[in-house]
């Protein structure tokens, strides 16, 4: 009979003498403002070191160790091995993908239960029960996927009287914690059909490896994930591969060598594969690509890109009028400040262009306005609009609340278009931001009944006029009522709950989130290139700022916070 327990007496007592010989990372306490989100340090070779299985251990204390030995991925996982028959461990694939599990959720079942039976038996099952949360497949995509998982293992003892595995399913098991102490995220970066902007596809892999060469792999072979295809591309021609099966880094550039196709390419193909290849190998400290061919140098320059508008000032709208937030004082802003003093009805909502040339308006009616030139143009008097968003080609997005499927992206001349297969699936939209690039837009929406944040791509004819989005991507299911959305970085976005209990959220989209206290009364925030930037409003019109692991007060007497498009 299997009794499941979360490790019982005897095998409690074996298993801490199994667990990691360096104590842990902290993975509780106050939160902290660190790198700019979406940044990633540099990897680091430094990795918690799991111990080698203990003699006489039976069938659970193995398992449980060999789950344990996740933690070292040094030299593909060498002391895991250790746990598996030696026949096993020639077969057992570590990189296949990662399970991730709630810490403390997983039980263990053996056929082999009492001491009678321990003693007697050459061969055991050992079923493991865990709460899944997400799970990394064997291209660094990672997934959320929550709800019970059973692993199945099975071992034998081998002549030495010590027992081994010698079947497991391929892959490792990491709880959430430990996750992102093994792991860093990177982002590959693929072009926009006009060359000009750089869209992020984040990927995890382990640290302590070769990341730059499975970096390079996976932009020179590889393809993007499945809800950017639609419209990202590769610089790299499909006949030109990675010539060996290692990237050497030497004083911050990485030697890439690559297949005899790579000679015939004209110059601005070259500029664009090293310009995306250096850009997707950013976080891993490299700061060029050399190319070269059976042993001779590539001469290559860089690719020209749009730029995204960079860290610049808060906007705000108070008393005395809109503009700039500089030093503590508002500076207009030409073209944009004077009209916006001729509304009669409250201004609900400003969203600002690249450039400062065009800005959305919603007033308290929920009308939408594009200001451009000094003069108001009423675009979009629908009922029940959502917050507009201004993409970087200039057009101001829009859609009701309660009819995601009629969004629409309007010139500043008042000229409308639709979106085709907008969201299918969702029945009502609460926000929605178009990122810097304008490949992506991501919305707050609810589908069957359940709020969650996705993203999608926009598709766009060859004059960059929108015309649909392509397949729904889920980041994440909110256990929350959220009512604002911002992208925060280039791959993350933030969420706001708000009211008395209000909580910010940063949600890599491609990874885990995180939560921290808002200010209490927080009604609306704008996003920015780097979590420094981020501003929460206050109900009273204080305006916050990040400082540490808290938010501190940095104006007063504000009536909207403007955002910036793009985040």
């Amino acid at each position: 009979m299997r009794i499941r327990t979360a490790l019982r007496g005897a095998v409690v007592v074996a298993l801490a003498a199994a667990l990691t010989a360096c104590a842990g990372l902290p993975t509780s306490g106050p939160v902290g403002i660190g790198l700019p989100v979406g940044a990633v340090e540099a990897d680091s070779p430094f990795t918690e070191r799991a111990s080698s299985p203990i003699a006489g251990a039976g069938p659970e204390v193995i398992v449980a160790g060999f789950l344990e030995a996740s933690i070292t991925p040094t030299d593909n996982w060498a002391i895991a091995k250790e746990f598996l028959t030696p026949e096993f461990a020639d077969t057992w694939r570590p990189g296949a993908g990662v399970t991730i599990d709630v810490a403390g959720s997983r039980t263990y079942a053996s056929s082999v239960d009492t001491a009678e039976e321990l003693e007697s038996a050459n061969a055991a099952d050992v079923d493991v029960d865990l709460d899944q949360r997400a799970s990394v497949d064997a291209d660094g995509r990672y997934t959320e996927a929550g709800g019970g998982t059973e692993l199945d293992f099975q071992l034998a003892r081998g002549e030495d009287g010590e027992w081994r595995i010698s079947s497991a399913p391929d892959g490792i098991v990491l709880d959430e914690g430990s996750f992102q102490q093994v792991y860093s995220r990177y982002s590959l970066q693929y072009f926009d059909q006009s060359w000009r902007h750089l869209v992020p596809d984040v990927r995890w892999y382990p640290r302590g490896s070769n990341v730059a060469t499975s970096i390079t792999q996976a932009v020179i072979e590889g393809t993007p994930s499945d809800w950017l295809e639609p419209a990202v591309h590769t610089a790299f021609p499909a006949d030109v591969l990675l010539d060996g099966n290692s990237v050497p880094v030497s004083e911050q550039i990485a030697s890439v060598a690559l297949t005899d196709a790579a000679l015939s390419l004209d110059a601005a193909t070259l500029a664009r594969m090293r310009t995306q290849l250096e850009r997707s190998l950013t976080a891993t400290g490299v700061t060029e690509v050399s190319f070269t061919v059976n042993g001779s140098a590539l001469e290559t320059d860089e690719a020209g890109l749009a730029g995204d508008g960079g860290d610049v000032s808060t906007i705000v709208l108070t008393e005395d009028g809109f503009g700039s937030l500089v030093g503590g004082e508002v500076t207009p802003i030409a073209g944009i400040t004077d009209p916006l003093r001729q509304f009669q009805d409250p201004i609900t909502a400003i969203d600002l262009a690249q450039g400062e040339g065009l800005a959305a308006v919603q007033v308290s009616t929920g009308v939408v306005f594009a200001i451009t030139n000094s003069k108001a143009n009423e675009l979009d008097s629908r009922p029940g609009l959502v917050k507009p968003s201004i993409d970087p080609y200039g057009f101001i997005w829009s859609v009701p609340a309660g009819d995601p499927q009629e969004l629409h992206a309007w010139t500043e001349d008042v000229t409308p278009h639709d979106v085709a297969d907008a969201w299918p699936e969702a029945s009502a939209i609460s926000a929605l931001r178009v990122s810097t690039d304008g490949v992506r837009i991501a919305a707050l929406v609810t589908i069957g009944g359940r709020q969650s944040v996705v993203t999608a791509v926009i598709l766009r004819d060859e004059s960059n006029v929108p015309t649909g989005l392509g397949p729904t991507h889920e980041v994440v299911e909110l256990s929350a009522p959220a009512h604002g959305l911002v992208w925060s970085g280039s791959d993350s976005l933030g969420i706001l709950a708000k009211g008395e209990d209000a909580a910010l959220r940063t949600q890599i989209v491609g990874g885990p989130g995180s939560e921290q206290t808002a200010p209490t009364g927080s009604v609306s925030f704008a996003g920015a290139k780097s979590q420094a930037g981020l501003r929460i409003l206050g109900s009273d019109g204080t305006l916050y700022a990040p400082r540490a692991s808290a938010w501190q007060e940095f104006f007063s007497g504000v009536l909207v916070l403007g955002t910036r498009a793009g985040y």
